[in-house]
């Protein structure tokens, strides 16, 4: 049994606050995440726009290369990272995945500085790492809190991305004419956030690393990942990462090629970013009262609702509204598929299985962000939401099929 019962249960059942201990290591491992994700948020918006200013014009469509990069390094790193954690511990492998955020936004402002497009896409691929460690982090706040309150973890610690939402746009903003060549400021900016990051994570108490947890019985991987509670979940994960990244890639260089001001793509960035990252205050609780696959399925209509808003116009509220719509459908579709995730596995097979989910998620971002500047470039933003229109109608049907096969789940 996968235990996708337990979930809603636990939720519905506890009572009482989450203890204080608890409550200071997600808050500050949120604080890690809000500024992680700020680099993250900060990379999305700037490194497209960067990259036009070295390039000539017949390689314009390979703008988000570096963005793809970042994925590719993401889903080449997940697996490694996760069993690193799983001998070492979780700090080790977080303050690690730092050093490689610094290296790779130094290769990027150098890239930059060198006019070479190569080294900026060999940073991205450094960040990737970086980046897999920060996906990391919701499975952390599962080891930080009690059982009870894992949904609540999850949301907390996605929650950090709030201040993302405002420090990234902020920096995307103001950093990239400091100095010249333009952007290099952005991604200097980077590696300080990610020196700061390294100090924060050295005050966390993570779990010591058990024996039991490392080399209690196991099932084989490929059981772990054909329960149909784990297929629902990841697909659930893949989609939404994938739906969203294939949006938001494209939205930067869409602005522009409408007809609006870049800086215009700062603060449609900010605006998806709050639609991530506030209704985390509160989508443990809806997961809590209403159920895993319901909030899951509310985050896919969501999704389809935003796809709607951005083909009825291009103008600074139709980016606006249709990328907040789509950063909401993410959070609801995205936090109940990683609740329902953690539910599947024992303790000594989460690491090959949060890595095995990682893998497959950043697979897909990664493949999105490639297609987003080529599909915009070659076919328009319209056709790019009819495409992000069809991967949300995938996920909706099968989260509807599972429930109509198991209801007793649902």
């Amino acid at each position: 049994m996968d235990g996708s019962i337990k979930v809603e249960g636990a939720q519905a059942v506890s009572g009482g606050g989450m203890p204080r201990r608890s409550l200071r290591n997600i808050g500050l491992l949120a604080v890690c995440q809000a500024l992680t994700q700020s680099c993250n948020t900060l990379m999305f918006a700037s490194s497209a726009l960067a990259v036009l200013t070295i390039v000539s014009p017949e390689l314009r469509m390979w703008a988000n290369l570096p963005v793809t990069m970042q994925h590719l390094g993401v889903m080449l790193s997940v697996f490694p990272a996760s069993l690193l954690m799983m001998r070492r511990g979780r700090k080790f492998g977080f303050r690690t995945g730092s050093l490689m955020g610094m290296i790779g936004a130094s290769c990027a402002a150098i890239g930059l500085g060198m006019a070479s497009f190569p080294v900026m896409c060999l940073g991205g691929l450094f960040l990737g790492y970086a980046v897999a460690n920060m996906q990391l982090y919701r499975f952390a706040a599962v080891e930080l809190a009690p059982g009870a309150f894992r949904a609540q973890a999850i949301s907390y610690v996605t929650a950090g991305g709030i201040v993302a939402g405002i420090v990234g746009p902020a920096l995307a903003r103001f950093t990239p004419h400091l100095w010249v060549p333009i952007f290099q400021a952005s991604f200097c900016a980077v590696v300080l956030i990610h020196a700061v990051v390294f100090v924060v994570l050295g005050f966390i108490e993570f779990p010591p690393v058990k024996s039991e947890d490392t080399t209690g019985p196991q099932r084989p991987l490929l059981e772990i990942v054909t329960q149909p509670a784990y297929m629902v979940a990841c697909a659930g994960a893949m989609i939404a990462f994938g739906v969203m990244s294939f949006v938001m890639a494209a939205s930067p260089l869409a602005i522009v090629q409408c007809g609006l001001a870049a800086t215009e793509a700062p603060v449609t960035i900010f605006v998806h970013v709050m639609g991530m990252f506030v209704p985390a205050f509160f989508t443990g609780h809806l997961i809590a009262r209403h159920g895993v696959f319901n909030v899951m399925f509310a985050g896919g209509a969501i999704l389809v609702l935003g796809v709607i808003v951005a083909l009825l116009g291009v103008s600074e509220w139709h980016f606006r509204i249709a990328l907040g719509l789509n950063g909401l459908g993410w959070n609801f579709l995205f936090v109940g598929a990683t609740t329902l995730l953690t539910t599947t596995y024992r303790a000594p097979e989460r690491g090959k299985a949060q890595a095995f989910n990682d893998f497959m998620v950043f697979g897909t971002t990664a493949a999105a962000s490639l297609l987003a500047s080529i599909v915009l470039e070659l076919q328009g933003w319209a056709v790019l939401n009819y495409l992000a229109l069809a991967l949300v109608v995938v996920a909706l049907a099968i989260i509807g099929l599972f429930r109509l096969r198991q209801p007793h789940r649902a």
